[in-house]
């Protein structure tokens, strides 16, 4: 049988209707509303855009070492407290690891914990030595200097644990905090997400972030004009 769809290997919907279900994605349109505007079926529509995530997944990857003045700190995604426990006690809670390049992009990982021996191998392998580093007072970030980095500033942001603090004396991370904002702000519309759905939420949320200034329709169009996704 012919194939009807260049966007989609196999594809049972015409490539008018693939691209309505893609606009629509592309300005963060719930599955649910996408199936009432375009007439497709919940199950199509959400597993097109369960393709589409894997795709941006995919082209997240393409990334070189982050260099310049470099932003890192980890987060906890999840209910904000759960039977007294609260932050990384949270046993629901997932932690992500993120670094952001001023002026560039940002890397975001889930983690099994935020130990030293883990965060230190993920900046070797995404952060280049030049990079002036920025941290907060977490303990996972001490020996950067000893590890080659030649600059590292800290602030410590919980001082007071009422009051964090983002900036000291000109050094910052409001760069990676807007950033876990934006992430845990968009999530919340999709009214809580799986556990075994969040990876690639997560990776859609920093390709939307990395791609801001971009057409994000004619991107991922093109993607898959060039590679075509596969159901």
């Amino acid at each position: 049988m012919a194939q009807k769809n260049a966007y989609l290997f196999r594809g049972r919907i015409s490539e008018r209707k693939f691209r309505d279900l893609l606009r629509l994605f592309a300005v963060d349109i719930t599955a649910d509303r996408a199936a009432v505007l375009t007439g497709l079926s919940h199950n199509t529509t959400a597993a097109l855009d369960r393709l589409l995530r894997d795709r941006m997944a995919e082209l997240a990857q393409d990334s070189c070492p982050f260099r310049g003045q470099v932003e890192i700190d980890e987060s906890c995604f999840g209910p904000s407290r759960t039977h007294g426990h609260r932050g990384r006690g949270n046993p629901r809670k997932v932690p992500v690891f993120g670094i952001l390049e001023r002026g560039g992009r940002v890397h975001c990982q889930i983690v099994q914990n935020c130990s030293r021996s883990t965060l230190h191998a993920i900046i070797a392998g995404r952060v280049h030595l030049s990079a002036e580093v920025t941290t907060d007072g977490f303990r996972s970030y001490d020996g950067l200097v000893e590890a080659g980095f030649l600059r590292h500033h800290r602030i410590n942001k919980y001082a007071d644990p009422d009051h964090p603090v983002f900036s000291e004396n000109g050094v910052h991370i409001n760069g990676i905090e807007s950033f876990w904002s934006y992430a845990k702000r968009r999530h919340q519309k999709f009214n809580g997400l799986r556990r075994s759905s969040f990876p690639a939420f997560l990776k859609e949320t920093e390709f939307r972030f990395n791609t801001c200034d971009q057409n994000l329709y004619k991107t991922l169009l093109r993607s898959c004009r060039m590679k075509p996704l596969r159901q």
